[in-house]
């Protein structure tokens, strides 16, 4: 079964990461051919060829970098480094209008943007699923200055630096995005009162991320059980929820484990809830002589995300995607206030490792997330950069208003260089995905349930 699974997923991935550059490049193909320009060669992927076939003059083939893809056009001037020498000389062929160029360029992102939306529509009709987690805060550190503050486990969040907040992933969101390490956090004790406060946010060492101080309410739940542990031997099995240890009920993860780190060689009551029923076992843990404090030997966790399906129109779709990448570019360019850098991004092994979470999660989750792909990738092409169609678009732009194009060797060098320069980036950016391994690993390990809803399609104009 896992296998079948891996396979599923693995096959999946490279049919949704594979069609959104498909589509790109096709835009490209056939808007050139409408032009009048010649194509020699069609690729999926950077590199050495997987598999290559020719049909009407145009070599098709798939490449084993998945970093993109190409259409090698020689009279519009590209890189060697990542398509390979022209067979043909642009100086054997024909002129190119600036107006072709900057259709063909522009056809590819645009191709890009018409995808989004169709998925969009998919999604609206068969829906999409939304997480039901409200930001309702659970363990609270005693000796914290938010403890110090008065915010108690059960306190809700309202607002994160004037932002209306409703689900934690929108409090870890702006948190990560604010341009402060402090911020005004505004919080309610339901049927009490509400009060404004002003925190100060610590780095996440799962994340290398600013975030709050503060837990969501979730119980602990036990993930793996080591061979010869304390929790092995007190009967602890993968799954288990975690409810009360040493008769103190339990609101997240880190509480637990600073009790279990409190009291080693201690036999402690443990409630957890198994297939629906109440258990209670006795657990002792085990002093670690290195750090001094009391391990049980078992991997723990949160819940299981739960998420109901909501309709959601495809504007408001297409409308949150640009709200959260102008978040995003706003947070680079402010670096210093929100400590968010280029370490912090995606390259291709980080975007198919969530794509593969996705997969592996609801078929629906990964729309989602391709509907995001495809945005940024017509908006990131449209940067006004050699090597990328943004960069096409402003050199014919240039030829169009001096009436003669750009000198080739000046154009050549630009590419080249900026090519270098990207595939550098690439590199750099793959090279910190590698080193959130675990934390995608995690995110491919997370079951999620689904709640079953039966709604309508909402109007075009909301949710």
């Amino acid at each position: 079964m896992w296998l079948l699974n891996t396979i599923y997923v693995v096959l999946a991935v490279l049919l949704l990461f594979g069609a959104a550059v498909f589509v790109h490049e096709y835009g490209h193909y056939w808007m050139a051919l409408r032009r009048g320009l010649k194509v020699e060669g069609f690729s999926i992927g950077f590199g050495p060829k997987i598999v290559t076939w020719v049909r009407d003059g145009v070599e098709w083939s798939w490449r084993w970098i998945p970093a993109g893809g190409f259409v090698k056009l020689p009279q519009m001037v590209t890189s060697d480094a990542l398509e390979g020498k022209a067979d043909q000389p642009v100086d054997q062929l024909p002129p190119v209008s600036p107006w072709s160029k900057i259709l063909v360029a522009f056809a590819g992102p645009f191709m890009n943007v018409l995808f989004g939306i169709a998925i969009a529509f998919l999604l609206w009709g068969v829906g999409i699923p939304v997480p039901v987690n409200p930001p309702i805060i659970g363990y609270v550190d005693p000796g914290s200055p938010e403890a110090k503050l008065g915010i108690q486990p059960g306190d809700e969040i309202r607002s994160v630096d004037g932002r209306q907040i409703t689900s934690w992933h929108d409090v870890q969101e702006t948190t990560i995005l604010a341009r402060s390490t402090n911020l005004v956090v505004v919080i309610a004790r339901p049927g009490k009162f509400t009060n404004s406060y002003e925190l100060k946010t610590v780095v996440s060492e799962a994340l290398g991320l600013k975030i709050l101080n503060l837990d969501p309410r979730d119980h602990p739940v036990i993930k793996g059980v080591r061979s010869g542990s304390p929790a092995e031997a007190a009967g602890l099995k993968g799954g288990d929820e975690i409810l009360v240890f040493a008769q103190v009920p339990l609101h997240g993860a880190d509480q637990f484990i600073k009790l279990v780190q409190k009291c080693p060689g201690e036999a402690q009551d443990i409630v957890v809830k198994r297939d629906g029923q109440r258990t209670t076992l006795k657990v002792t843990p085990r002093l670690d002589p290195s750090a001094k404090v009391g391990r049980i030997g078992a991997e723990i966790g949160t819940g299981r995300p739960v998420y109901r399906i909501e309709h959601i129109s495809p504007w408001m779709q297409i409308s949150t995607v640009l709200e959260r990448t102008v978040s995003t570019f706003s947070a680079l360019a402010h670096s210093k206030q929100t400590g968010v850098g280029l370490k912090d991004l995606s390259g291709p092994p980080g975007i198919l490792a969530m794509l593969a979470a996705y997969v592996n999660s609801d078929w629906r989750l990964a729309l989602s997330f391709l509907v995001l792909l495809n945005i940024n990738l017509a908006i990131i092409n449209l940067l006004p950069l050699p090597v990328l169609d943004g960069g096409h678009i402003v050199m014919a732009l240039v030829e169009r208003l001096f009436g003669r194009p750009l000198p080739n060797r000046l154009v050549e060098f630009t590419t080249t260089a900026f090519a270098v320069l990207l595939i550098g980036f690439m590199l750099y950016v793959s090279f910190n995905d590698v080193r959130r391994f675990s934390l995608f690993r995690s995110m491919f390990k997370q079951e999620v349930t689904i709640e079953k809803q039966d709604s309508a399609p909402a109007p075009a104009g909301g949710r």
